[in-house]
């Protein structure tokens, strides 16, 4: 029989520890509620690991007259990159003019849009380009002579997931990974709830009672709510997969690439990890088990046949050195096209009893307005009467030259980067490099009582050391070599194959001597 664990009472019992669960849990705890959040896998272990790697207003939404949301994702842009500037750095994006797809001024005019829709201090706006004199262009088949540029920003999205959890549980909040939330029933004003920790957390069952309940189960929303209400919601979740393919470097410069597609969609081509190419995304209706979804060959097909469309090397299926595939749970709307279904949320909060948030839609780039949006509804159910506070408040690791989010953190990284190279110059250079990207600030809790490398412990595998192991198990929920190798970190595209094997060997014996 698996053990009982203490029961808890909690203001707020958040489901689901992707990237709205995690802000919710980050943005509640912030303003003095009790919260507690559980997923019955890793934080991000699902769709908000298998993103484009974006923060972007989304240029192609300007083409269905989504102008709210794309205002509301440009806002977000500049607000995130400042409070993450380690996890977060500005892109420039080119854009090949072709001429048998959209005509240059329509592109001029969305362009125009996107860089007026909303306030921007630290990106620099669109240009017409010559790719004929322009680095990006060395790469490109010789038919592709002008084109655009304008900016987004790229984002570890597993790591933001996990310093949004990691900021809830320092403002108090209990983070349950790998608990599955069993049953849920609604009794005198409250939530009363029963969770199952998996094996690897010895199957503790908990009791929850809980004020209020927050529905972030993502693909699986319309399922929990119908468990918890015993009724179908209004808002239908319609699964759309958007798979990627990364392959080695195609292109040397910083830049990346949107390329448009005779279909009318479009893919990105993106600078990643040093040495490859991240090359995606599909958009193609899921009606499969979003616990078990995974690229198809017809996918990979049409990657390889798009990116060979636009640059000279061309890759075939043979070439792909990793692939991932996520289901995107977007509103139901009358749109027959998966690409065209829109990426705004929407907030059903059901207050026939016990208070019901749950999520439907949105994307990564809206999380935190998405999470504000959704405690400010609690707080005031709850009379809770602390206000929002996240626009201006650093995530973990983010408060590099000061503890306000600042242009100078995004401008001045690379001179942080050099600075804690000098301070432990006992690392290799490349390998503090990856720290700052990784922890920012947290880095000298990573580093702290180490002064030699004979101090970081065991080289468990090139590069990895079992100081950050163990820093990942104590600090970030990571319990295994696939949270650590694919979400706290990329390193599993860069160590040997069986790397994986020699790490959970390393895991089960520290664990055992613990």
């Amino acid at each position: 029989m698996p053990a009982s664990a203490p029961a808890i009472d909690c203001d707020l019992l958040v489901v689901g520890g992707g990237i709205n669960g995690a802000g919710i849990a980050r943005d509640a705890a912030g303003r003095g509620m009790s919260v507690l959040l559980c997923d019955k896998d890793d934080l991000a272990a699902h769709t908000s690991s298998a993103s484009t790697k974006l923060i972007h207003g989304g240029l192609r939404y300007l083409e269905h007259y989504e102008f709210g949301l794309v205002r509301k994702a440009l806002t977000e842009r500049e607000v995130l990159l400042r409070a993450a500037p380690h996890i977060m750095r500005p892109l420039r994006f080119i854009l090949p003019h072709d001429q048998g797809q959209r005509p240059a001024w329509l592109i001029r005019t969305g362009l125009f849009l996107y860089d007026h829709l909303a306030r921007r201090a630290l990106l620099p706006g669109s240009q017409a380009v010559d790719l004929r004199q322009h680095v990006a262009g060395t790469v490109l088949k010789a038919s592709f002579t002008r084109g655009f540029a304008y900016s987004d920003v790229w984002v570890d999205d597993a790591r933001l997931v996990v310093l949004n959890a990691i900021d809830a549980a320092e403002r108090g909040a209990t983070i349950l990974t790998r608990t599955r939330c069993e049953s849920v029933v609604r009794q005198d004003g409250h939530w009363l709830t029963s969770l199952r920790g998996s094996d690897g957390t010895n199957g503790a069952i908990r009791s929850v009672t809980a004020r209020c309940l927050v529905n972030a189960t993502g693909p699986w929303a319309a399922q929990f709510l119908q468990t918890a209400s015993h009724r179908p919601s209004a808002k239908a979740v319609r699964l759309v997969k958007g798979s990627h393919i990364v392959v080695k470097r195609l292109f040397a410069h910083p830049d990346a690439y949107i390329f448009q597609h005779p279909d009318g969609r479009i893919i990105f081509a993106i600078p990643y990890e040093q040495d490859f190419t991240l090359i995606g995304t599909t958009d193609i209706e899921y009606r499969g088990d979003a616990d078990r979804v995974g690229i198809e060959q017809d996918e990979v097909a049409y990657l390889c046949a798009l990116s060979n469309r636009y640059f000279q090397q061309e890759i075939t299926p043979a070439d792909v050195v990793w692939s991932y595939s996520g289901v995107r749970p977007l509103l139901q709307d009358a749109s027959s096209d998966a690409s065209a279904v829109t990426r705004d949320y929407r907030l059903e909060f059901d207050t026939a009893g016990a208070p019901l948030l749950s999520v439907f839609g949105g994307k990564i780039t809206t999380f935190r307005k998405l999470a504000e949006e959704a405690v400010d509804l609690i707080a005031a159910k709850l009379s809770n009467r602390h206000g929002a506070w996240t626009a201006t408040a650093c995530l973990p690791g983010g408060d590099v030259f000061g503890s306000q989010p600042s242009d100078r953190s995004v401008l001045e990284f690379d001179h942080f980067i050099t600075g804690l190279q000098r301070q432990y110059a006992w690392l290799p250079p490349a390998l503090v490099a990856r720290y700052a990207r990784a922890y920012g600030t947290r880095i000298h809790v990573l580093l702290d009582g180490r002064h030699a490398i004979a101090d970081m412990g065991q080289e468990i595998a090139g590069g990895l050391f079992a100081a950050e192991v163990a820093y990942w198990m104590r600090h970030e929920w990571a319990h295994n070599a696939t949270d650590m190798l694919w979400r706290r970190s990329k390193l599993g595209l860069h160590l040997p194959p069986g790397s994986d094997a020699v790490l959970d060997a390393w895991i089960a014996t520290a664990n055992a001597a613990a």
